[in-house]
């Protein structure tokens, strides 16, 4: 593992230097070596042969060069993987914590929820109790002044009875006297 960490290293090296050179000034080597390739090119196109070989060594140098360039890619994609692994997995490790923290204040809520509610079952219990009282003691109210209604009443009947009564008794003496007035006048 050490040995494939240490070409990675030298390989991103390279390309770092290679990526440094600015290209807007190509050096001098470089386009003698386009140039020759081009004047190649143009002179194989005359010999078929030659061009077939020329063609095939292009097609392997440009094959290998590809390949070179899938491996540096895939080796910075590698270690661009690490980080990002890292980075999802930090990533990841704060969004389990911070979900943690919302299950323990979903659970705080809940609980302060259900207490809340046993609070208000409380409160319209007594509430209820408090209207049932309030409605007997209207219910209580009616009945004491319907009672009273009818004790007053009574009570005028018993006036009213003993005014009868009285009558009564004063009509009977009254009977009683005009009867002996009649005996006495009849003997």
């Amino acid at each position: 593992m050490s040995a494939l960490y240490s070409r990675n290293k030298d390989l991103t090296r390279s390309r770092k230097t290679q990526q440094e050179t600015p290209p807007c000034s190509p050096s001098p080597t470089s386009k003698t070596f386009r140039h020759d390739r081009l004047s190649r090119l143009d002179s194989g196109s005359s010999n078929s042969s030659s061009a077939d070989s020329y063609s095939d060594r292009l097609l392997s140098r440009t094959s290998s060069y590809t390949r070179r360039e899938n491996r540096l890619s895939s080796l910075s994609k590698l270690e661009q993987e690490d980080t990002v692994v890292k980075d999802y997995k930090k990533l990841y490790e704060e969004a389990l914590t911070e979900n943690e923290k919302l299950k323990a204040k979903l659970q705080d809520a809940q609980l302060e929820l259900a207490e809340v509610k046993a609070q208000l079952e409380k409160a319209t219990q007594k509430q209820e109790r408090i209207s049932d009282k309030s409605s007997m003691l209207e219910m209580e109210k009616r009945e004491k002044r319907a009672l009273e209604r009818k004790v007053s009443e009574m009570e005028e009947e018993l006036k009213v009875l003993t005014e009868l009564k009285s009558d009564n008794q004063r009509l009977k003496d009254e009977n009683g006297a005009l009867i002996r007035v009649i005996s006495k006048l009849s003997k």
